[in-house]
């Protein structure tokens, strides 16, 4: 297994990737699928530029883990004229990454999460230390979606990775999609929705950004490793996001995102189950909470290093002790 970071913009700067090197990191996985050049002018990205920047992140030790493909907005998701140029723009980026060597896409739909059903707030840990927090909400004015509103996103669902699939099999790149974050009932990448993504479509290219503090918001440790082990046994985990929260929605109606060595799951208990199913892919530390000295204006690529470099260090840690408890190299 390998280490990865998460970054929201292509505008690296030398100094940003010189502290990754530093720090260890192995892989960048790029979040935002607008944000490559190219995308804005002609809707995915250009091939020379990507592999420029795949370029210059290999001159510092790196290589690019994991991409994100432009947005299927509610205009594609509810079918409204002239949407269908966003499928053909996602196509096109997934000829461009695949031609470029970058084997892990992520695929985003407008609506796999109900953000009305959540009172978002931010919760003070040790030592004044800021994290994300959600509580449970009920709005009689917002309702979720019912059976019938379901079935036809996931009709709009359908036709995406009906035409995605045969792509990423044809350019060797393996699709995925995340859990929906927050997991509130009945969205769609829930714990049912991801069995039905794998059903649907068994390519051996389709599988999971597994996120094991989302899934851990549905319903901590148990939740997470059975999950892992349903999932990784068939070799559907192409990524893993690395956070810990306090609570659950399952037990407590609400959960507060936490340092990794600071929440309620079994992190080392997790890595572990992980190896068992002969994962291999990167550990991406997922959500930073924000340290003190990470509260000062931030660089261009928006990255909180104090918190990066300890999340960083602990999962790098946890690797290091997983290696000497199975007795060999990873």
């Amino acid at each position: 297994m390998k280490v990865s970071v998460q970054v929201p913009t292509c505008e690296l700067s030398d100094s940003d990737l010189r502290q990754m090197c530093q720090l260890g990191v192995d892989c960048i996985d790029f979040t935002q699928g607008g944000s490559f050049p190219g995308v804005r002018e002609q809707g995915y990205p250009d091939l020379d530029k990507l592999l420029q920047l795949k370029r210059r992140i290999r001159s510092h030790g790196m290589e690019i883990n994991r991409v994100t493909l432009p947005n299927m907005t509610s205009s594609f998701m509810l079918d409204e004229p002239g949407s269908e140029i966003q499928l053909d723009n996602v196509c096109s980026a997934i000829q461009t990454f695949g031609e470029a060597g970058i084997t892990l896409v992520r695929q985003r739909f407008a609506g796999d999460v109900f953000p009305y059903m959540a009172e978002e707030y931010t919760a003070v840990h040790r030592g004044g230390l800021l994290a994300r927090g959600e509580s449970m909400k009920r709005s009689p004015d917002q309702q979720p979606p019912t059976v019938e509103q379901l079935n036809e996103w996931w009709k709009r669902f359908d036709i995406v990775f009906g035409k995605l699939v045969p792509l990423a099999e044809a350019y060797n790149v393996n699709l995925a999609v995340h859990p929906s974050d927050t997991p509130y009932h009945n969205t769609p990448f829930g714990g049912l929705g991801l069995n039905r993504v794998i059903d649907a479509f068994p390519s051996r290219n389709v599988g999971l950004v597994y996120c094991v503090g989302t899934r851990g918001e549905a319903g901590g440790t148990p939740l997470v490793l059975d999950e892992i082990y349903q999932y990784g046994r068939k070799d559907r985990i192409f990524l893993v996001h690395f956070r810990n929260i306090r609570g659950s929605l399952a037990t407590a109606g609400a959960f507060e995102e936490a340092m990794l060595d600071d929440g309620h799951m079994n992190m080392a208990k997790i890595l572990l189950a992980l190896h068992k199913v002969g994962y291999n892919g990167c550990i991406n530390p997922d959500h930073i909470p924000m340290l003190e000295m990470d509260r000062a204006p931030r660089p261009q690529s928006g990255m909180s290093w104090v918190g990066w470099a300890y999340a960083v260090g602990y999962v790098k840690a946890l690797l290091a002790a997983l290696t000497e408890f199975r007795g060999g190299r990873d």
